[in-house]
């Protein structure tokens, strides 16, 4: 089978988007019956540079457009006619946008991936009216395609409901923890990470972006309630580069801890590499995700995976991801989050019981099988045309 990626995302790998075309093309290269892949990238100002090794079964093809386009015109060019136009010159069997960006056109045995539906369903993300004008035309694109791939069942029905799709052409392909995310034990490395960060004792962790809906202010407020109810001493550790300016999209945790003074019990320790989380996720007594909507919620189960004591959201694909390895709560009660850090932060015993439930409930999940069940897909894609 001969398979068309849309790599726009390829060398943008903090992205969510860049992190799963890259886990997902290594490993369908890895899968005996593998497809042979182009992978067709945005040709930008500067000169493209190939980020793969030569082989037998990919190849990378760069694509251009207009001059006079500005980035987000450009964005949607590739999108919309520089793409399946490749793919048709190049007589690929398959093509799949990993993204939310099907082509209105769609030629052939299309398939896209629809992480979520967030510009449909929280309204602070629906943006000025031509970010809304795109939304429409690229699920207008979702509907003409073969198949839609989602990554959970939550979505799933978020899809079949607001883009009105048949169920049957929506396939649920879970997502993974990369393979890194395992415990730590050595000392060293976990002595030398806590050096690296200024971090000592105890900490609550959270990871995972600063937009709204990642919900820090109710996260900071419980917070606020632990230090003021209790002789715990954890701290409060907040990673990931910070946002630049105040915003209602974007609000500050900085002032929040500031205007609650927690400035003395949370750090906020910036940019943290993927090769540091392990032994920062291993260290953290409990991590903490109250997000108010996920598609599917990779940094849980990367804490998960590190054998770590997990409080999430009982919101969106959250439950169905972490099972019964992770403490659920209502990101939108204050209490009922500073209750189950309590909880946590005193029962050891506890703490261990859902770390082994934790470990247990990653090892469901795995990027070879979501390889498989992908090519599955294509196949199914090609039969039916």
């Amino acid at each position: 089978m001969r398979l068309g990626i849309n790599g726009f995302f390829w060398n943008q790998e903090t992205t969510g988007s860049g992190q799963y075309t890259h886990q997902l093309v290594d490993e369908l290269l890895a899968l005996p019956d593998g497809p042979e892949c182009v992978l067709f990238r945005p040709h930008r100002k500067r000169a493209p540079t190939s980020t793969i090794a030569s082989t037998r079964k990919v190849e990378e093809r760069f694509l251009s457009w207009p001059a006079p386009l500005g980035e987000n015109l450009a964005k949607l060019w590739f999108e919309q006619i520089s793409f399946p136009q490749a793919c048709l010159e190049q007589k690929v069997d398959v093509a799949h946008v990993p993204y939310f960006a099907a082509p209105f056109q769609a030629r052939g045995s299309t398939v896209v991936t629809v992480h979520d539906l967030i510009p449909l369903i929280l309204p602070a993300y629906r943006g000025s009216i031509l970010v809304r004008w795109y939304t429409r035309l690229v699920a207008a694109g979702a509907r003409r395609a073969r198949a839609v791939i989602t990554d959970s069942l939550s979505s799933k029905r978020d899809i079949t409901t607001l883009l009105e799709i048949p169920a049957a052409r929506v396939h649920v392909v879970h997502l993974a923890a990369n393979e890194i995310f395992r415990p730590v034990r050595d000392a060293q490395a976990l002595a030398a990470m806590r050096q690296k960060y200024d971090l000592e004792g105890e900490y609550v962790l959270y990871l995972g972006g600063f937009d709204h809906r990642k919900n820090l202010k109710m996260l900071l407020l419980a917070f606020a309630a632990l230090v003021d109810d209790s002789s715990l001493k954890a701290r409060l550790v907040i990673a990931g580069p910070l946002p630049g300016r105040e915003s209602s999209f974007f609000p500050d945790p900085r002032a929040m801890a500031q205007r609650w003074d927690l400035k003395d019990r949370v750090s906020f320790i910036g940019w943290v590499p993927d090769k540091d989380k392990p032994a920062l996720y291993s260290e953290a007594t409990l991590f903490v995700f109250p997000s108010l909507y996920e598609g599917f919620g990779l940094p849980p189960l990367e804490a998960m995976s590190c054998g770590t004591a997990v409080i999430t959201s009982n919101r969106g694909s959250l439950p169905e991801v972490v099972g019964d390895g992770a403490m659920l709560v209502d990101p939108q009660d204050a209490d009922d989050l500073a209750r189950a850090m309590n909880a946590l932060l005193r029962d050891e015993v506890q703490r261990k019981e859902l770390s082994a439930k934790g470990l247990e409930r990653a090892r469901v999940f795995s990027w070879k099988k979501t390889a498989t069940q992908t090519m599955e897909i294509y196949k199914s894609a090609v039969a039916a045309g």
